[in-house]
């Protein structure tokens, strides 16, 4: 599939018909699966043959996910997983032991923060939070055990925008690799692994699936990483099921025409948000006032369609403009045609400590926007009641 662009990949990429012949994507549900002898069974079990084995680590409807995936990102490979987080935990477990380091900017979603800075603390893996667009901590951060860096681009709510080139370099002058959380760009805008990363993970219950249907996973990048991550995923199992598997695949099926579509209403959005009383800040890669503004324009297709902003007066006023909504919905969940809207300082950082979200730039005013396909003037008007209050 090398010769095809990446809007004939997303709809081709990973089709493997059965004796059916069928033109959609076949849904195996099957816990495992028969040999034809003996003798296979144990070549197939000691990995001398290839083919389904049991599906807590091998499925046809999981394969073809990964496989589609991995074409789009351009990765020689893609292990999926069964949610995010368990994509990012199978990355450090398969990757780490006892004693190394990971470098991580401190912009990163809060569960991410929660299992590097902590819970992986409990296994002698610690972790080093600098600031997300600060190169030269970066370099400053390494020790002689470092062995990942992890970075989110844009990150979650901000939308700070890393350079990934740059990253890449210190990290791999370092000895060590770079991971990147592509979770709001999507290869559809963005492809880290071009630009120097060795590995991209995605919470693909977000765009890659794009209607808020089920939760997934995925790990992608160079196949030395990937069958590290495979061997922890089949033992261990965070498994992706067919079910979701199949899912997620169609859902990448619509992943460029959904996120150029939804970046433009963000973009239209985020211009309108700057011009209104009472919005103190608007944070938006596509807008010139953004920090990162010319960065984001060469790392990235668009801005994204994610944006946050700073509401004069803190909790009391953000959660006011919540409150008053009556089409957007009240969620922290992202990625999805439907607009969702999310007060991050309690809920998606709300267990990250208050120093921590301080330093991340994360204030009670602030408010963050997953924007969806709906007209752009009922969600101006949506917004418009609680910022008049």
């Amino acid at each position: 599939m090398d010769e095809f662009d990446f809007d004939t990949l997303a709809v081709r990429a990973g089709i493997e018909r059965s004796q059916f012949n069928e033109h959609s994507e076949a849904l195996y549900l099957t816990s495992s699966f028969v040999f034809k002898s003996a003798a296979q069974a144990a070549a197939r079990f000691s990995g001398e043959e290839e083919g389904n084995v049991y599906a807590r680590f091998s499925n046809p409807t999981v394969t073809a996910m990964q496989t589609r995936l991995a074409a789009l990102e351009g990765a020689e490979a893609c292990v999926a997983t069964a949610s995010g987080m368990s994509a990012i935990l199978s990355l450090v477990m398969a990757t780490l032991q006892a004693g190394d380091h990971i470098v991580a900017s401190n912009g990163l979603f809060g569960a991410t923060q929660q299992l590097l800075g902590g819970i992986m603390s409990k296994f002698g893996i610690e972790t080093t939070f600098v600031p997300a667009t600060d190169i030269a901590a970066y370099r400053a951060a390494v020790r002689p055990r470092t062995r990942l860096f992890f970075i989110e681009t844009p990150s979650n709510p901000l939308t700070e925008v890393v350079d990934i080139a740059a990253v890449a370099a210190v990290a791999h002058e370092a000895g060590a690799l770079l991971a990147v959380d592509n979770c709001f760009c999507t290869p559809a805008l963005q492809r880290p692994l071009a630009l120097g990363a060795d590995v991209v993970v995605h919470s693909a219950t977000k765009y890659l699936d794009g209607q808020g249907r089920v939760l997934g996973g995925a790990v992608a990048g160079a196949r030395a990483v990937t069958d590290e991550v495979f061997k922890f995923l089949r033992t261990a199992g965070p498994t992706l099921s067919p079910f979701n598997a199949w899912v997620i695949l169609k859902g990448l099926e619509t992943l460029r025409v959904r996120m150029e579509a939804q970046s433009a209403t963000a973009l239209e959005l985020a211009r309108w948000l700057e011009q209104q009383p009472g919005v103190a800040r608007v944070y938006y890669p596509g807008l010139p006032s953004h920090p990162q503004h010319e960065l984001a324009m060469r790392q990235q297709k668009t801005g994204g369609a994610i944006l946050a902003f700073d509401v004069e007066g803190g909790r009391d006023a953000a959660w006011r403009v919540v409150d008053a909504t009556r089409m957007i919905s009240i969620t922290a969940n992202l990625g999805d045609t439907k607009t969702t809207i999310t007060h991050p300082a309690t809920t998606t950082h709300g267990r990250v400590s208050a120093e921590a979200r301080k330093a991340a730039g994360i204030g009670d005013g602030l408010l963050r926007v997953a924007v969806g396909l709906e007209s752009i003037e009922d969600l101006k008007a949506d917004l418009a009641r609680g910022l008049a209050t």
